[in-house]
């Protein structure tokens, strides 16, 4: 990797304009329950949002952290063909102190989903696959960069196995208004 896909203080409570339209840019529609930028491309915009745990309409929604930069999901979708799901499967059922971390990385992620509202209907339920299972990496690369770096140690080992999707310059161009 080329820089540091973690810029710490990426967070916001408060979505600015540019970063919704990025967001909708970059998902092709209005972002859903977006309520914060969870995480900042190195390039500058938004690559992770946080969503609220359920959408506006009252449906349950349990991925916290989504992945809205179309050149870091498809780098992901990459690695996903590859096979490199089954091999984390594989380690996560023979490597305790993997398993024990991404156990910790489950309940983080269900901790700072229940700050922001109880759902008793995904109660229990993180994402990627979480506590047992590796089923989505852009899920668990979402985690990993909203959460920073030793929180999801598959997250990070996605983070590091993909390649600089920034690298290339911006993946939209969101006009300015004022």
């Amino acid at each position: 990797m080329t820089a540091d896909p973690a810029p710490d203080a990426a967070f916001t409570d408060e979505v600015s304009p540019a970063d919704r339209a990025a967001v909708a840019a970059q998902l092709g529609r209005l972002p859903r329950a977006m309520r914060a930028v969870a995480h900042r491309c190195p390039c500058g915009l938004p690559d992770v949002v946080e969503t609220s745990p359920r959408l506006p309409d009252g449906t349950p929604f349990p991925t916290l952290d989504y992945l809205t930069c179309p050149k870091a999901s498809a780098a992901v979708g990459r690695l996903e063909a590859s096979g490199v799901m089954r091999e984390m499967a594989d380690r996560l059922r023979t490597d305790e102190e993997l398993a024990a971390g991404y156990r910790s990385a489950h309940q983080a992620y269900l901790d700072r989903r229940r700050e922001l509202g109880d759902v008793p209907e995904i109660d229990g339920v993180s994402a990627g696959g979480m506590p047992t299972r590796v089923k989505c990496l852009h899920a668990l690369l979402g985690h990993a960069l909203a959460a920073g770096p030793g929180v999801n140690p598959l997250g990070d080992e996605v983070r590091d196995a993909v390649s600089p999707w920034w690298s290339g310059g911006p993946c939209v161009r969101v006009e300015e208004s004022g």
